[in-house]
Order: structure tokens, then sequence, then C-alpha cells
């Protein structure tokens, strides 16, 4: 077991070694778990989300090492008997992870290099390190043997021949191959470390320019401050985060391009990180809300967004909408990960302050959130236009291209739907009879929320007060003073948009375009 654990370690560390002229990404680790992420149907995504949030990745990865454990044991074990047959258990473990790296959407052939090199260094180490505990059970095996080599009753055993195994010799390979295995996994951490540490430094460089359109001022009453509502702006490490990075991305904006092409587009453009913050920025306060949001979910968010129109970068490509004869119907985006998301051409350019981002809440974006660019498109979930580490836009037909997640079975238009939350009472919270504030907040990105009404126990509805309204495209804050009185009681909320559309009672899932239905929290009144 021992030789299994170390072929392991060995085959993970110099792997990451290998991984350094390539890309971090290409590591086994976070290929396999990448591949996984990519293969594994939307409900058990909505599940691991549902149930971990955002640490659903770390989740993963730790099953995945979970799994190699074992499987390192395993071969381990088998190796005692069958040498060749457990270092071919180790290459074939190199030859998964290299097909998952190359398979990536931002694979490439030399993505494989990692795994391939990091299963021949376990292999070689299981190999060795078997040999040597075979050459013991050998010795092991002597020392019973009867003498004459057949049984016989009262016959006597044979002296027991030297035995063939070094305590001493094993316990230096194995030594050896671990201190092999530290140097080489340090090294490549240490170097691949070096690298992020430059895309730190790159951001921490950045000094963003004032907007030539600054957001206004937030209303004085836009956040009412109650106790357990979520804050009008969500601080940025508040902030919501679902993707399928398991590494966050860091780039370094020296080498950050920008390309726009595709069908309909008569002057491609390339631009530079300098080009974007060399040209008009807009500041606005807008919503974001991920698909994968439930009922009365957490991921949503609203921050101020630094950056530049991205109808008017569209325009000067030579890109007109469907509407006015434009020849594409859908803006293709892809991440530096090889994410791809496609927004509608009609929806970026109606008007409304779709932005390549490059500042959230007064700062360059955090590598989480999507720097150094991404795209903000209000009223669309996330999954159809806020494509973070943004470095190419296509213009191409929806006929005629699936992204990554209408692959997977989720609508290819996505507007948000009218949604409210109760953020206070707490579900199963233990009240005292009397005044009880109801609260929480409601959106309806790009449409507006009109009202928010609350009722008890299937009771009549009664009209929550509005908290003032910094925009269409930002969320509302509500509270309903509740004369409450003693015993179990069901409170439930609604929204309505200012299309006249109230949000629906009707339960449904995430797939395939966001969750229905109506928040409701049960508290008990005493």
């Amino acid at each position: 077991m021992v030789a299994g654990l170390l072929a392991g370690f060995a085959a993970l560390a110099v792997a990451e070694l290998a991984s350094v002229p390539v890309r971090p990404e290409a590591s086994p680790l976070t290929a396999v778990g990448g591949a996984v992420v990519d293969r594994t149907p939307a409900p058990v995504k909505d599940f691991a989300i549902r149930t971990f949030g955002s640490q659903d990745k770390l989740v993963l990865q730790l099953g995945i090492v979970a799994l190699l454990l074992l499987s390192a044991l395993a071969l381990g074990l088998l190796a005692l008997r069958l040498r060749r047959t457990g270092a071919a258990g180790v290459l074939l473990f190199g030859v998964i992870g290299a097909a998952s790296a190359v398979e990536r959407p931002d694979g490439g052939s030399l993505d494989a290099l990692p795994s391939a090199v990091g299963a021949l260094a376990g292999a070689g180490a299981l190999h060795l390190l078997a040999g040597r505990l075979a050459a013991r059970a050998q010795a092991a095996a002597a020392t019973t043997a009867p003498a004459g080599g057949e049984a016989s009753c009262g016959a006597a055993e044979r002296p027991a021949a030297p035995a063939s195994f070094d305590r001493r010799g094993f316990t230096l390979a194995a030594g050896a191959v671990a201190a092999g295995s530290a140097a080489a996994g340090f090294a490549g951490l240490r170097l691949n470390s070096a690298r992020r540490a430059r895309a730190s430094a790159s951001r921490a460089s950045v000094v963003l320019p004032a907007p030539a359109s600054p957001a206004a001022p937030v209303p004085r009453r836009a956040d009412l401050g109650i106790d357990g509502v979520e804050p009008f702006v969500t601080r940025n490490e508040d902030f919501y985060r679902v993707d399928t990075a398991l590494s966050v991305p860091r780039v370094d904006v020296a080498g950050w391009r920008l390309r726009i092409h595709g069908t309909g587009v008569r002057r491609p453009l390339t631009l530079d990180f300098e080009d974007l913050l060399g040209r008009r920025l807009i500041e606005r306060r807008i919503t974001l809300t991920c698909v994968s949001n439930q009922v009365g979910g957490s991921y949503t968010g609203n921050a101020r967004w630094l950056g530049v129109p991205l109808a008017g970068l569209l325009r000067e490509a030579g890109v007109r909408p469907p509407s006015q004869g434009g020849r594409a119907d859908q803006l293709v985006a892809r991440s530096v990960d090889g994410m791809t998301l496609g927004s509608p051409v009609e929806t970026v350019m109606d008007g409304r302050d779709a932005m390549l981002a490059v500042g959230m809440n007064g700062e360059p974006l955090p590598f989480a959130h999507g720097f150094p660019v991404r795209m903000v498109v209000p009223g669309l979930y996330g999954y159809v236009s806020a494509c973070k580490w943004l470095r190419e836009l296509e213009l191409t037909a929806f006929d005629d291209y699936d992204v990554y997640w209408v692959k997977r079975d989720w609508a290819r238009e996505a507007p948000v739907k009218t949604q409210s939350r109760i953020d206070t009472p707490r579900p199963l919270a233990s009240l005292r009879a009397g005044t009880v504030r109801v609260a929480g907040v409601a959106w309806a990105q790009h449409r507006g929320v009109e009202r928010v009404e609350v009722r008890v126990d299937g009771s009549p509805w009664h009209r929550a007060r509005l908290a003032d309204e910094d925009g269409r495209d930002t969320w509302r804050q509500w509270v309903w003073e509740w004369p409450a009185t003693p015993g179990s009681h069901r409170l439930q909320v609604r929204a309505t948009d200012k299309d006249g559309e109230t949000q629906t009672a009707e339960r449904a899932g995430t797939v395939p375009d966001g969750a229905t239905g109506r928040h409701s929290v049960v508290v008990d009144v005493s």
C-alpha cells in the first residue's frame, strides 16, 4: 500500500511540474475535475450548487483526491502480485488525465503532457518499489517451504534461504521517491505560483479611469437598513460565484487581447486592456442573477459596474442587430478557460447598459469575478450573458452554433424571471407576538419591480412598502409590518413587475431557463 501511495504522489507531483511550461489548468486534478463538470447532468449540477454552494468545486476536488488515494492503494496491492499490471494501471490513469485535458473546451494537444509525464513517473516508481516488495515476499515464502520441496509427515523444514529483501534498501528507495516527488511538486507549485503572482501584480497596477457617464447617487431610501436584509449594494467578497472553473483563471493584462469577429462583422477588432481603458466608460448599478438560483435563493447580487458599452463596440465593428438587417442573431463570448456563452444580438444592442466590465464596486474586477474583463448584460441570466475572463466575441447564428450550456439542454435565450425573497424572519424563527417586520428583496431586471405583496397562511395579500427605486436594472428592498399572533404561520411573498406580470405560483426547477414559484417561510410566534 505504501508503494501505491508513493507512486500516486510521484505522478501528481511530476505532473504539477510538467504543467509549468504548458499551463496550470492542464494539471491532472484540474483537467479531470473539469471533465467531470462537463459531463455531469444538469440536475446533478443543480443539486451540487444547491447543497454545497460556492464550495461545490472544493467538494469535487476532494472527491477526486479521495478516489485517487483509493486507486493508488489498490494498485499498490495489485503490484505485489502483478508488478507490470499495477504499473500499467497507473499509465491508464495517465491516459484518462491526458484525454480529459485535451477534450476540455480550451484544451490543446500540449495539455496532455502533464498527465502523460506524471503517469510515466508514477508507473516507474511503482515498478521499482513493487519489485523490492516482491523480493521480500519471495524470501518469506522460502522460509515455509518443506525440505525436499514436498510435504512429508514429520519431515524437517529446510533452513530458510538468505532473504533477498533488504529492508534498509527498500526504505532508502521509498525515501528517494518521496523526496524526489516532494521536490518536483514543490517546484511546480512554486513556479505556477510565480505566474499567478505576476497576474496579481498586473491587477494591482491597474488604475481605473473616471467614468465618462458615472452612476447616479444611490437614492437615500434605496436601502431600508433592516437587519437580516441583504444590503442594497453587495460587497465584492459577498457576491455570489457560480461557474465551471475549478481553478480561477489569473490573467496577466500584459498579454490579454480581445478579438471581435464573425458573421456580419465588417471591421474585425483586436483590443488590448489599455485600448478598453482609453475608451468612453460608463458606470452603472446592475443586479445579476444566476439561472441556478432556487426560489428564495442567494445567487443574486447588486454591484456598481464600470465598463465599455458593448453595443458601441459592436457598431464600431460594423455589426447591425437583426431588426436592422444584421446577419447574426447570436453573440458568442469565449472565456480564457474555453467557456462559451451565447447572447441575443438584438438584446445586447437594444439600448440597455450591456457592457464589457473592467471594474466592480470601485476597483478592478476580482479574479473570481472575471478580471481583466467580463460581460454584464442587464435582464439576462448569467449563463447566457455574463462571460468572465473574456477573450473573444464572435458573431454567429443560434441555428449554426450551440454554446456550452445549450448543448446541455438549457434554453438558448433566458430573460431573468420576476422573483422575490423573504430575508427576515428566517425559516423556523421563533418570534414574539406583536409587530414583526417581514422584509426582503425583489428583482425583475430591465423591467423593474412595481409592487411586492405578502400574505399569511393563505389569507388575502397585503401590499408591502418598497424602498426607493434606483433603476429598473437593480433589485428593490421591501418591508411589511405584520401584526403577528401566537401560533405557527406560513409567510409567502410575490412580486409584480412594471410590465404587469405577477410572479407565478407554479413551481418549476431551474432547468431549462430558471426556477419559478413563490418563496415562503414558516415561523413560530409565542
